[in-house]
């Protein structure tokens, strides 16, 4: 019964979002608003449908309904509640239902909000959103439905169906095959939703986008309505990003943080389009430049988006991510090049309204450089795009698919993540519409000459590779500039009202958070970029085989096997977990237990590090055998300097993006907007 409810919710949520695409279709062409309120009541719907059908899905997973294959696949009786809970997103299926819940979620959202001065968006914004939605409850519907069950046929043959074929029982087994162990730890717990809902999220700008090539508005009020989506997008997106990246670091047992597998860098896509997309804005509302440039960029977004998707749902490339490959890859192809067409195909519609209001007059203002800005994020795209492609293409050619390794990305993307990391000490202090050298030279003279002497400073302590003396002048230079930006604005602010130096920083931060979160998020880059640059540059690791007593030494640590136990626990595990006594020198400076967990119910293992972590840096030691050598334990070890500055930072730039995010105080958005001068051209669809 249960099963059956959640199925109906979700062929009825299904035919909802049919019914509300017609009638803001009709409502908006024939001018009937009882037909467009229709419509987005319809919108509404949808939510409280699909979240009847979580709830029951939800259940079945919590109780244990092991007929219900999704159920058996993703559960087990070992499992406790929360991952039961959390295997709602474990596996396809369920998935496919959570992204069309977080869809309706944030759909019946926008439709709350106030529509009384940009009521022409609305149907199309309405057409666009439950397209989506309608096409992801389709999959789920007709293809990959989480509520099918085991059923016992007359013959003793099993079959998987929704409904019991003619003389079959229901077929219950005993236990479930139980949840990838990979996908038990925290992050990994975090890391989906955080990436759906970056993904749903970025869904709302470019509904807007469409909503104003149809309906012919080319100023920027799309944009200005939008901002805050994209910002909450690009922090769930950025927030799944750094969990993903953490949860590597925990469990994958390799001592790195991002392996350019192709599914990470199908999450990543969007976020560095999403990312020039926030850049290029701005350039529109100060400027009104790149008006195109902008409808190309929230396109390519969603597009992105949806091929991200495709690639972790479709099983079309090989990955430790990627699910078993199913039917539904044609189905997200084809809905990738109808879209991406139709889009493509309005904005040539309205290519020529599109002009930008003015001129670039200087390469050196802030707009050329937030130009510049994004022609690098795009490179970096259309390095991990092709980097992605390329197997695909070589197996379509050749009939052998190919790896693109992690070399290929660091040797062509490090060029011009550094090139970024010079453009973000650079920009800052260029003004809008006219720099010279001179100008920007008189800004950025000091921050200057105090970066090099750091990089002098580290060169006198030892540091010799022109690599790091580089890429630590590029951290120090953004840093600085940017705590320059902060000094220079605190201390003007101060000699104007009187205010305490933190009073006013606070001032100022309120009153543009905009900009000041930004400059946070850019000295979370920077801390991050520390972390990067000591493990890509500094990292050591070493493999020993030792009998208990023995040690294996790594620079300044030493690690001393103490024992092996081995034993089962209470949920459904075997542990085989070494002891080990670390120490720096002559220091005892820990004990780690390294281990490996083998789970019963799925027959898989996880190798799980044991890490003596500080701000300098990492001792990382990984369990890699202990059976098939009769000389002793294996153990593979990791230095990886000042890594835990990666993790920092990620924490500072998620601070920033909800400064940034965060609404204004009462009364700015209206003297800001009684600053500008909103002009609103409008030609005839």
């Amino acid at each position: 019964m249960i099963a059956e409810v959640g199925f109906g919710a979700l062929i009825v949520a299904f035919i909802v979002a049919i019914y509300g695409i017609v009638a803001a279709v009709y409502g908006a062409r024939r001018h009937m608003e009882p037909w467009l309120e229709s419509g987005r009541r319809a919108m509404l719907l949808t939510w409280p449908l699909i979240t009847l059908s979580v709830v029951c899905l939800v259940s079945l997973l919590v109780s244990g309904h092991y007929e219900v294959q999704y159920v058996y696949n993703v559960t087990s009786n070992f499992m406790p509640l929360y991952l039961k809970i959390t295997a709602l997103w474990g596996g396809q299926a369920g998935s496919l239902v959570f992204w069309s819940w977080l869809m309706a979620a944030f759909a019946s959202a926008v439709t709350l909000r106030k529509w009384e001065r940009d009521r022409e968006f609305l149907p199309w914004v309405i057409v666009v959103t439950l397209v989506t939605l309608a096409f992801f409850l389709g999959l789920v519907i007709f293809v990959e439905n989480p509520f099918v069950r085991f059923w016992q046929m007359p013959d003793g043959r099993q079959a998987v169906a929704m409904f019991a074929p003619r003389g079959a029982i229901p077929l219950v087994p005993m236990d479930g095959r139980g949840l990838n162990p990979l996908l038990r730890h925290p992050g990994m717990i975090l890391h989906p939703p955080m990436l759906y809902l970056g993904f749903v999220s970025f869904v709302i700008p470019y509904a807007f986008g469409v909503a104003a090539l149809i309906t012919g508005r080319t100023d920027d009020r799309w944009i200005r309505i939008t901002r805050r989506w994209t910002l909450v997008a690009w922090l769930f997106l950025s927030l799944g990003l750094i969990l993903g990246s953490r949860w590597a670091y925990d469990v994958l047992g390799w001592g790195g943080y991002w392996g350019w597998d192709p599914v990470e860098i199908a999450a990543f896509m969007p976020w560095l389009s999403g990312t020039a997309f926030l850049h290029s804005v701005m350039i529109q509302e100060k400027r009104g430049l790149f008006k195109r440039w902008n409808m190309i960029l929230v396109i390519l977004t969603y597009a992105l988006v949806i091929f991200g998707t495709f690639l972790t749902r479709s099983g079309v490339l090989s990955s430790v991510h990627a699910f078993a490959q199913s039917a539904i890859g044609p189905l997200f192809f084809g809905f990738i090049a109808l879209t991406f067409a139709a889009s493509m195909g309005l904005l040539l519609y309205r290519w020529n309204d599109l002009r930008s209001e003015g001129v670039m007059t200087s390469l050196l203002s802030r707009e050329a450089l937030f130009l510049l800005n994004n022609l690098l994020f795009m490179g970096i795209l259309v390095v991990c795009f092709w980097g992605v492609i390329y197997p695909l293409i070589s197996e379509i050619v050749t009939g052998q698919k190919v790896t693109v390794g992690p070399s290929y990305y660091e040797r062509s993307t490090g060029p011009l993540f550094a090139a970024l990391l010079l453009l973000m000490g650079i920009a800052p202090l260029s003004a809008w519409g006219h720099s010279t050298v001179k100008t920007l030279g008189r800004a950025l003279w000091k921050p200057l000459v105090a970066s090099v002497l750091v990089v002098i400073g580290l060169w006198l302590s030892g540091v010799r590779a022109w690599s790091a003396l580089l890429a630590f002048w590029l951290v120090a230079l953004v840093t600085l500039v940017t705590l320059y930006e902060y000094y220079r604005a605190v201390v003007a602010r101060h000699r104007r009202t009187g205010e305490n130096y933190l009073l006013a920083l606070w001032n100022l931060a309120g009153r543009n958070r905009r900009r000041y979160g930004g400059y946070i998020i850019h000295l979370g880059v920077v801390l991050m970029a520390l972390g990067i640059i000591g493990i890509e540059l500094f990292q050591t690791e070493t493999q020993g085989t030792v009998q208990p007593g023995g040690s294996i030494r790594l620079g300044d640590y030493t690690m001393l096997f103490q024992r092996l136990d081995v034993f089962d626990t209470q949920d459904g595990r075997n542990v085989a977990r070494a002891v080990v006594s670390v120490f720096k020198g002559d220091r005892f400076v820990g004990e780690l237990h390294p281990r490996r967990d083998f789970f019963y119910d799925s027959q898989q293992t996880m190798t799980i590090p044991g890490v003596r972590s500080t701000m300098e840096d990492d001792f990382y030691v990984i369990l890699v055998d202990w059976q098939s050598s009769a000389q002793g334990i294996t153990f593979k070890v990791y230095h990886n300097p000042l890594v835990n500055w990666l993790w920092l930072g990620g924490l500072v730039f998620i601070l920033g993006t909800l400064v940034a995010a965060w609404p204004d105080r009462e009364g700015v958005p209206a003297r800001a907007r009684a600053s500008q001068t909103l002009v609103t051209q409008r030609v005839k669809p």
